[in-house]
């Protein structure tokens, strides 16, 4: 059985990171119901262009919140949901008469999770935004890329799904276990420049030792240290080099040919021209040739794969880290005594009449 069966989630449908947390939630066992806009609300259907992989393991059940009928029995849904899962701007679920008082009143013990860039309170609650904008605002964006070129936005995943879909998932899980003992539910605002912010707490620590610059690409982490960090290959492909402890720093250099006296690895002055020489070995050979070179050895040198690639590497394919449903996809994350989890097969949609029959 997987750890969160018989919970009962709605969510009311969204872009990103609710969509997310919809679905790691859905893949840990939860009963989760997706409400989406019915075409008789003035729209139809939302699909998102990563529904056949975010929207899996639940149904759509489509309403129309303006009809007092199909208000009715979403409010049948809440009274039976354990937690609600939203991503709309501040203010939209009150004035749809969805609001946290009023889900409260229906089912006292419901968990409210709400998630947003901003949050739900503070001067910009209610300014739109994106990911990008969110990770900017919370100081993370300044630390992406090359320190002579604008900051490089790290696809949507710190945002939206890291510092956003997460947090909400952790914090809706907190908020059940104490709405177990308590009796009370609580409302979750997670906003994605809280928890950006929360994910660079290593770099205030660093910073407040000496120890972090300001400086893109100067540091340990971020591509400045040249035994972390990416190279390219004879090939045009690249290998990703990791070996930040001494004795795996020792392992690379042994492995690239270079003499341990000629390379100090925490002279910070030689960096530029260490990187240069460890650039150039690197390109002397294709990435594959690197990857089966390093093989056992503890210099933390890695291949660079595609998405293709990835599913098809051995140590991949052995724990079942993808699965195919259709569409190629991860799957559900973490697993529980050492079985990986499934995605379940849901219908594909339910009427709301049929949801409220299944929810009693």
């Amino acid at each position: 059985m997987k750890p969160l069966a018989g919970l009962r989630i709605l969510e009311f449908d969204g872009l990103g990171p609710v969509t997310f947390a919809g679905m790691v939630l859905a893949d840990l066992g939860a009963e989760v119901l997706r409400l989406t806009r019915s075409a008789a609300a003035g729209a139809p259907v939302f699909t998102e262009v990563g529904g056949a992989v975010l929207h899996r393991g639940r149904a759509a059940v489509e309403v129309d919140l303006k009809n007092p009928a199909d208000l009715v029995r979403v409010h049948g849904l809440v009274a039976g949901a354990d937690a609600l899962i939203e991503g709309f701007r501040p203010g939209v679920m009150e004035r749809l008469g969805l609001g946290p008082d009023v889900c409260a009143d229906l089912n006292p013990r419901l968990v409210f999770g709400r998630i947003t860039g901003w949050g739900q309170s503070g001067p910009m609650a209610r300014q739109v935004g994106h990911d990008l904008n969110y990770i900017a605002l919370s100081g993370a964006l300044s630390m992406m890329g090359e320190p002579d070129r604008p900051p490089r936005p790290p696809l949507n995943i710190l945002g939206d799904y890291g510092g956003g879909a997460m947090l909400l998932v952790t914090g809706v899980l907190a908020a059940l276990l104490d709405a177990k003992s308590t009796g009370r539910g609580r409302v979750v605002d997670a906003a994605m420049t809280d928890g950006s912010a929360l994910l660079t707490s290593l770099f205030h620590a660093l910073s407040a030792r000496g120890l972090w610059s300001e400086t893109r690409g100067g540091n340990l982490l971020d591509g400045g240290a040249p035994f972390y960090r990416c190279y390219a290959c004879a090939d045009g492909r690249f290998v990703a080099v990791g070996a930040l402890e001494p004795q795996f720093y020792a392992a690379l250099l042994e492995g690239l040919r270079i003499a341990a006296a000629d390379a100090p690895q925490f002279d910070l002055a030689g960096w530029r021209g260490l990187h240069a020489r460890f650039a150039a070995v690197f390109a002397t050979r294709d990435r594959d040739d690197w990857a089966a070179h390093f093989e056992g050895t503890d210099a933390c040198v890695t291949p660079v794969l595609t998405m293709a690639e990835a599913a098809r590497h051995p140590h991949n394919v052995a724990r079942r880290t993808f699965v195919d449903r259709g569409v190629l996809q991860p799957a559900p994350a973490p697993r529980f005594d050492g079985e990986a989890v499934t995605p379940e097969q849901q219908p594909a949609t339910l009427s709301l009449e049929e949801a409220a029959a299944r929810w009693g």
